[in-house]
């Protein structure tokens, strides 16, 4: 009799365990549709797209596409790191690259200044902006630079151009930016 009680009780013990590990096993959650932009994003892209009309705006780059280093352990430093916005001439060149602070930019404040800090190394352009920047903020800060570099003569092209004068041409960009 004992023996009959002890065998139903460790059966329904296992029962029950065995019960519990399916109901634990880990499943897929079912994909949904996500928004690209938030609303932020979506105002400066239009205004951008307004500003620059026959420039390309390219929104949520990663910085895999803007930056390239030989070292393994040197890219994985931004491996993972997304460009807001990123304005390309009409050769495709990228003119500037844009970021909006988001409502979380209080708590990552030292990680946006390094990667502010890393586009800036590798010769971008950054502009980063408080809040939703106005139509004029956006020609203030990217029209007069495309008019400079039109007053370029046609026949000195950024190849003949010393890499030095380039990079100063850059750093003088990037301390316009703040």
């Amino acid at each position: 009799m004992y023996y009959f009680i002890t065998i139903v009780g460790l059966l329904l013990i296992s029962a029950l365990a065995l019960r519990r590990l399916q109901q634990n096993r880990r499943q897929d959650s079912p994909l949904k549709r996500r928004g690209i932009l938030n609303i932020a994003e979506q105002i400066t892209l239009m205004r951008l797209q307004a500003v620059l009309p026959r420039h390309t705006v390219l929104a949520h780059v990663s910085f895999d596409a803007l930056l390239t280093t030989k070292f393994a352990h040197t890219r994985r430093k931004y491996q993972g790191l997304v460009a807001d916005f990123v304005v390309l001439d009409q050769q495709y060149q990228v003119l500037a690259v844009i970021e909006i602070a988001d409502e979380s930019y209080v708590n990552r404040l030292h990680q946006k200044h390094y990667q502010d800090s890393l586009l800036e190394l590798a010769g971008y352009r950054v502009l980063r902006y408080s809040s939703i920047p106005t139509e004029q903020e956006l020609r203030e800060d990217l029209v007069p630079d495309l008019f400079e570099s039109m007053a370029i003569p046609t026949t000195v092209t950024s190849a003949s151009i010393p890499r030095i004068d380039r990079m100063m041409k850059y750093n003088e960009f990037a301390v316009k930016s703040y």
